[in-house]
C-alpha cells in the first residue's frame, strides 16, 4: 500500500464507505465494480482501462465570459464531489490485494514534479526515474488528469506515458473534470485519443450534486 503512493486523505477510502445517495453515485459504483470483475481477463488487452470524465468540461466552463451564465452552467453540469477519486482508490486497494503493483498519481503534483526534475543537471535521469515508475507499474491510477496547466513539455510527457503503457498493455484507471473534447485540449489530441481508446467501453461521463458541500465523502 505504501508503494502505491495513495494520498493521505484517501487512505480510508473503501467501497464500503462510498455513499450512493443518488442514481449517479450508485451507477458509478456499479460501473467500476463491473470493470474490476472483468479486470483479470481484460488486463492484457489494449482496451483494458477505465475512466470517469465530465459531461461538460471544466475548460468549457472557464471559457464562458458571462459570470451568471458560467455559474448556471456549473450548477447544471457539476462534476466535482461525486466520489470519483474515492472509487478509484478503493479499486486500487482491491487490485493491490490481488497482487498487482499499483501506482497512484495526482495530475498537478506529478506534472509539477516532472517539471522540477527537468531542471536538474543530470542528463534527464530524474525525469526518467519518474517516468519509469508510472510507465512500468502494473496499474496506473491517474487522478484529475488534464488539471495541470499545459505546456509543450507536459504534452510530451502525457503522450509518452499513455503511449508506452498502451504498447505494453498496462491499464490506466483515470478520472478527469474535462470532457472528451476538452481533455484533448489539456493533454494533447494524440494522448487523449490513445487514452480514451484504451478505456473504450469503460469511459463514463458523469455529473451531479457536489456532496462535498453537504459534508459527504467525495
Amino acid at each position: 500500500m505504501k508503494n502505491a503512493m495513495i494520498p493521505e486523505e484517501f487512505e480510508n477510502a473503501e467501497f464500503s464507505t462510498y455513499r450512493t445517495d443518488t442514481p449517479t453515485q450508485a451507477g458509478m459504483l456499479v460501473k467500476i465494480r463491473e470493470y474490476l470483475d472483468t479486470f483479470d481477463e481484460r488486463r492484457n488487452t489494449q482496451q483494458n482501462s477505465f475512466g470517469f470524465i465530465a459531461k461538460f468540461g471544466e475548460q468549457k466552463l472557464r471559457e464562458i465570459k458571462n459570470p451568471v451564465e458560467r455559474s448556471r452552467m456549473k450548477a447544471q453540469h457539476n462534476n466535482f464531489g461525486l466520489g470519483k477519486t474515492h472509487l478509484q482508490i478503493a479499486a486500487a486497494k482491491e487490485l493491490i490485494q490481488r497482487g498487482y503493483g499499483v501506482v497512484c498519481i495526482s495530475d498537478v503534483a506529478f506534472m509539477e514534479e516532472l517539471s522540477r526534475s527537468r531542471a536538474y543537471n543530470d542528463e534527464g535521469e530524474a525525469v526518467n526515474r519518474l517516468l519509469g515508475t508510472v510507465i512500468r507499474a502494473d496499474v496506473l491510477v491517474w487522478d484529475d488528469i488534464g488539471k495541470a496547466k499545459p505546456s509543450e513539455f507536459r504534452l510530451d510527457m502525457y503522450y509518452q506515458i499513455v503511449n508506452e503503457r498502451y504498447k505494453a498493455k498496462r491499464p490506466i484507471i483515470f478520472n478527469s473534470n474535462e470532457d472528451s473534447e476538452t481533455l484533448a485540449e489539456r493533454i494533447g489530441d494524440a494522448a487523449a485519443s490513445r487514452l480514451l481508446g484504451m478505456a473504450r467501453g469503460n469511459t463514463y461521463a458523469v455529473e451531479g450534486q457536489d456532496f462535498r458541500l453537504g459534508g459527504a465523502i467525495g
